[in-house]
């Protein structure tokens, strides 16, 4: 319990958020007192969950392995911060696996909660909460989550409103169309026109012209901004609400994704476990960019930190 400003008594819950998508595994630790969030521990770990699951249907044993020890470590964190609830969904790579139901029983043995395998509208919906409980700019909203397996679009104001799950993500792209170190123009033109037709698909299932604010998340998006932004490590206080113009995100996603390995590797903001698939998630994010700008006449994006974990944690309180 705690007092707030007039006096009275509120009750401050410690919960834990898992978000588990195609690529990262993170972990939100937070007091909830009134619908507020206030941020104990915050962790993301590489482990490609996704691995090969768009060629072959079925999560990979070493993707697997590398999962669930890490859920082993989280539950340990959750166990020592004293947390009394969690809840852990996974997305993309998950719903499309054929044999999930041991990545179920593998999370429950390390947590004590099963895995909820949600939806793309609820993923988007999670993420839009999670991103407009702290956001500034004017509303309508439309927040854009780009994942390692699919990209959320999610237009509203007070809430969602409209939303779609496309299966376009920095790591379904790569290793689809991006084989080559730098990609060749061929590569880069077919993964282009994968993403654009998505892109064209969902503006059919989300209207986004009377949108004010286009907001994006997660590493892709959060790597773009850091790049742009000059940084020589990564700053989290630095990119979460960071606003660009529209040529800035451009610029940037356009050298990010002609980068060789090396390149992007050697850029002190660059997290080990992204230097693969950076590109692709940087064209990604200029597609949706130059879309969502040109119907909606935006000229500047907005970068947010807090996502679908903020979501999560606060669907818990």
């Amino acid at each position: 319990m705690s007092t707030g400003v007039d006096g009275t008594m509120s009750r401050v819950n410690r919960v834990a958020a898992v978000d588990c998508g195609t690529n990262s595994i993170r972990l939100l630790v937070a007091d909830v007192a009134d619908g507020v969030l206030h941020e104990v521990v915050r962790r993301s770990e590489v482990v490609r969950l996704g691995q090969d699951v768009d060629r072959t249907g079925r999560l990979a044993p070493q993707a697997l392995a590398r999962t669930l020890e890490m859920t082993r470590q989280y539950a340990a964190e959750c166990t020592r911060l004293g947390v009394t609830k969690v809840r852990f969904v996974a997305t993309s790579a998950t719903r499309d696996a054929s044999n999930r139901d041991q990545f179920v029983a593998g999370v429950r043995a390390a947590l004590g909660v099963d895995p909820q395998v949600v939806s793309g509208a609820e993923e988007a919906e999670l993420s839009f909460t999670g991103a407009t409980s702290v956001l500034a700019g004017p509303a309508p909203y439309c927040v854009v989550d780009l994942g390692g397996g699919s990209t959320e679009v999610v237009v509203g104001s007070s809430g969602p409103q409209a939303a779609w799950s496309m299966d376009v993500g920095s790591v379904r792209i790569t290793e689809r169309h991006l084989h080559g170190d730098p990609p060749t123009l061929a590569e880069t033109a077919a993964a282009t026109a994968t993403i654009d037709a998505a892109i064209d698909d969902s503006l059919t299932h989300v209207d986004v012209t009377g949108v004010r604010t286009l907001v994006g998340l997660a590493g892709s998006v959060t790597t773009v901004t850091a790049h742009a932004l000059g940084l020589e490590v990564y700053d989290r206080t630095v990119i979460d609400q960071a606003v660009l113009s529209v040529e800035q995100v451009l610029g940037s996603c356009d050298v990010l994704v002609h980068a060789t390995y090396a390149e992007r590797a050697a850029l002190g903001f660059m997290h080990p476990g992204r230097v693969d698939v950076i590109g692709a998630g940087a064209l990604v994010w200029s597609r949706v960019v130059a879309h969502v700008a040109q119907v909606a006449g935006l000229t500047h994006v907005v970068t947010s930190e807090h996502d679908i974990l903020d979501g999560i944690a606060l669907s818990l309180a």
